[in-house]
């Protein structure tokens, strides 16, 4: 026996208390050294702290005969061994079409499920992993590469809780080379998987390519990493604490509804307000992986600005932030605009739609014989003859029974038909400013069409130019 890699990782198992005495533990084994190896370290020491071990391994028919040879190896090993084992055969492959998802994302999902079902038959606690430091360190210069915040260079937790079954990695602080020579040492056999050379894989061409590389650069770059995520899991960890503080404090939580009040979140470092945010959209069940950080910012600095008064912000089908003056809710549903109504002052030449997140841009062009009208309407431009109007002038949210006497049809139509024509979202319907005259008679349904009235001709002599500007 390797007293030095044993006694490494039962120091580590007892500090950290990654297995209680008497616990059930499923050993997550590929065949390959690492998982083989961690086999043999926890057997090593099952006896001495009652630990019931159950294998568990998963084909996932990626590699035909290589694959089946390695859940061979593995339930020989198993019963070799005397312990109980399970495996898995799933069709990942007919699984990434039925899904579309990408070979790795398939098969962990699937390997993952699978685990949980062997914990749950044997009453498992813990779920072990053959996760080593070099894959740690793989890890995160995967994310370096493809952009990540501070909590992404903690890299895989030691320890995790899922499903009511914990998911450790013993060998987290132990590297791929002291796992190979254990198994050199001892004659333990393992199999090779031909995948780890394919670089069509991200992981692969780090490990192959990337790290040789930069270790050029510094040979000890493995272990820099490694010493990193340390760092950063302290420091992580203690911004966590903090900020789940200042969320019982601040927010008011409730069914898909978190408030708070914007001179709570103005007063706190930008650190904390951008894991705030995050954190709310985690307490509220929203899917955190597509929102990135600029859709982060986006919603901090709606909360951080000046002189807003009404306004929504939707990031996607699942998220609306509802900004009411100093009132700030975050709702994974969509809210239900208040009917508004502002009238148009002339003289002003702009109106503000909060309520639409836009505003009313106007003015008064006087035509003469030197400068005929040539103005034609669009969508965002509408061109009317002033004195045609009967003033005043109001903009204001749809209401039942809204109809519009389309420009080049004849009669009219319901303003609901012709939203649900153009496949407008119903989120959208509510928002819409509509120009109405004083007797009520729809001009322009704002951003969408215009109406038949007040058309500018020949005879025009004042135009009255309305321009939609979105914010």
């Amino acid at each position: 026996m390797d007293t030095n890699l044993v006694a490494k990782v039962e120091y580590r198992i007892i500090q950290e208390q990654l297995i209680h005495p008497g616990d059930g533990v499923v050993v997550a084994v590929s065949g390959g050294p690492d998982s083989v190896a961690l086999l043999h370290v926890l057997f090593a020491l099952s006896d001495r702290y009652g630990w019931k071990l159950i294998v568990a391994h998963v084909n996932h028919r990626f590699r035909g005969a290589e694959s089946d040879a390695e859940a061979v190896f593995v339930a020989d090993l198993a019963s070799h061994m005397g312990l109980p084992h399970e495996i898995g055969d799933i069709d990942v492959p007919a699984y990434i079409v039925e899904t579309s998802l990408n070979g790795q994302a398939a098969a962990r999902e699937k390997r993952y499920a699978f685990l949980h079902e062997v914990a749950d038959r044997h009453g498992a606690q813990r779920i072990a992993f053959a996760h080593h430091a070099d894959d740690q360190a793989e890890t995160v210069l995967m994310r370096l590469l493809r952009g990540t915040g501070p909590s992404g260079l903690v890299g895989m937790p030691e320890r995790r809780l899922e499903k009511k079954v914990e998911l450790i990695r013993p060998f987290l602080r132990i590297y791929k080379s002291e796992l190979v020579q254990y198994c050199a040492q001892h004659d333990i056999a393992y199999c090779q998987d031909s995948s780890n050379e394919l670089r069509k894989y991200f992981r692969n061409q780090v490990r192959l390519d990337v790290m040789p590389m930069l270790k050029q650069y510094n040979e000890q770059l493995p272990e820099s990493l490694n010493r990193l995520t340390e760092l950063m899991r302290a420091e992580d960890d203690y911004l966590e604490k903090e900020v789940v503080q200042i969320y019982r404090q601040i927010v008011a939580q409730q069914l898909g509804v978190s408030r708070l009040k914007r001179s709570d979140f103005t007063g706190l470092h930008v650190a904390l307000q951008r894991r705030l945010i995050k954190l709310i959209l985690n307490c509220l069940c929203l899917d955190m992986d597509r929102l990135d950080f600029a859709k982060v910012e986006s919603i901090r600095e709606l909360i951080l600005q000046h002189q807003v008064s009404n306004q929504v912000l939707e990031l996607n089908e699942q998220l609306y932030i509802v900004r009411e003056y100093e009132a700030i809710q975050f709702q994974s549903f969509a809210p239900s605009p208040r009917p508004y109504r502002h009238q148009v002052e002339l003289n002003v030449n702009r109106l503000e739609l909060p309520e639409a997140g836009a505003r009313l841009e106007y003015s008064v062009i006087r035509l003469t014989s030197d400068h005929p009208s040539t103005h034609s309407s669009t969508a965002m431009d509408a061109y009317f003859d002033l004195n045609q109007l009967q003033l005043p002038l109001f903009v204001r949210s749809r209401e039942a029974g809204d109809r519009l006497e389309p420009h080049g049809l004849n009669g009219s139509k319901k303003v609901k038909d012709m939203f649900i024509d153009a496949k407008i979202p119903l989120s959208r319907r509510d928002v819409i400013p509509m120009l109405v005259d004083a007797t009520g008679h729809i001009l322009w349904i704002a951003g969408f069409r215009r109406s038949r009235h007040a058309l500018v001709g020949p005879a025009t002599e004042r135009v009255l130019h309305m321009k939609l500007v979105l914010k």
